[in-house]
């Protein structure tokens, strides 16, 4: 007899304000157990160091988490010029240390021009990418570096913030797979020095919007007033840019029984699937012969 995991069915998404500490699978556990969820992931990992948006999907919610690792995002960063380390952060060794020239904000902003657009960026070492089957940060600790290709990012908009010599804050909106560590050595080397990031806070994961965010105490709080799902996002809400698609009765049996149903839509591509009682089907890929694939099937 097989067992059940422990906890209830709960469906939706927690935008979770992480702070500074908790690893992107501790918060994910710590919201899990708030909630007693059965189920919970996260959209894009933070440093620990790091703070900020982070994504939680809950249950059935988990099923779109894939689907938004493409989403754009929003940081404030600060580096440090003049100190580089071993991981790009806070948290690495000390590896080179150099002078910091003088800077006005005319030469910053000349050179984070250099920067906005679609750039190349190389991985960091200290990256959850693999090389032969092993994650980079792995050979890292390990003391081994490998080649990494360079890989195209698109960096939306780049403003400085701050100049306090050594202190240089920035914000940034990029594209996915950006590293704003190795944005920030890359900045500091254009200035003609070293550099690593001292703090960095994620403000915005495409389509969330920053004041929607709550803190794990003020989650804490919610849950010690017994409404916490006051906070949860529908289970969707991540895919508020997709179409809809609303199936009849005769449909709705098809499509969540796995079948593809006919559709009179122009568009092509990923769709929100809903029954006509306004209930969440799943999300459906329309073809270009006008037929609705079911990709994932939710049990709300």
């Amino acid at each position: 007899m097989s067992r059940r995991r422990k906890g209830r069915d709960i469906h939706g998404i927690i935008l979770l304000d992480k702070p500074v500490g908790y690893s992107s699978n501790q918060a994910v556990q710590k919201v899990r157990w708030l909630f007693q969820a059965r189920k919970a992931g996260h959209t894009g990992s933070l440093d620990p160091f790091a703070t900020g948006m982070l994504p939680i999907c809950l249950g059935e919610a988990s099923k779109t988490a894939g689907f938004m690792l493409n989403a754009s995002k929003t940081y404030i960063a600060e580096a440090v010029l003049g100190v580089a380390t071993s991981t790009g952060d806070i948290e690495g060794e000390v590896i080179l240390e150099q002078p910091v020239p003088t800077l006005d904000q005319a030469a910053i902003n000349a050179a984070l021009e250099r920067f906005r657009g679609e750039i190349e960026q190389v991985p960091p070492m200290y990256s959850a990418l693999k090389h032969q089957g092993k994650r980079l940060y792995e050979l890292a600790r390990a003391g081994q570096e490998v080649e990494r290709k360079p890989r195209a990012v698109t960096i939306h908009s780049l403003e400085l913030q701050d100049w306090s010599p050594p202190s240089l804050k920035f914000r940034v909106h990029c594209s996915k797979g950006t590293y704003v560590r190795t944005l920030a050595e890359d900045i500091a080397v254009k200035l003609g020095s070293c550099g690593h990031l001292r703090a960095l806070r994620r403000l915005h994961v495409e389509p969330f919007l920053e004041q929607d965010m709550i803190s794990l105490e003020a989650l804490e709080s919610a849950v010690a007033a017994e409404n916490p799902e006051d906070f949860l996002q529908p289970v969707d809400a991540g895919l508020v840019h997709w179409p809809v698609v609303e199936l009849d009765e005769m449909s709705t049996s098809r499509f969540t029984h796995g079948n593809p149903v006919e559709i009179s839509i122009d568009e092509e591509g990923f769709a929100r699937v809903y029954s006509e009682s306004g209930k969440l089907l799943g999300i459906g890929e329309i073809t270009t012969d006008k037929l609705l694939k079911p990709k994932r099937i939710m049990n709300l």
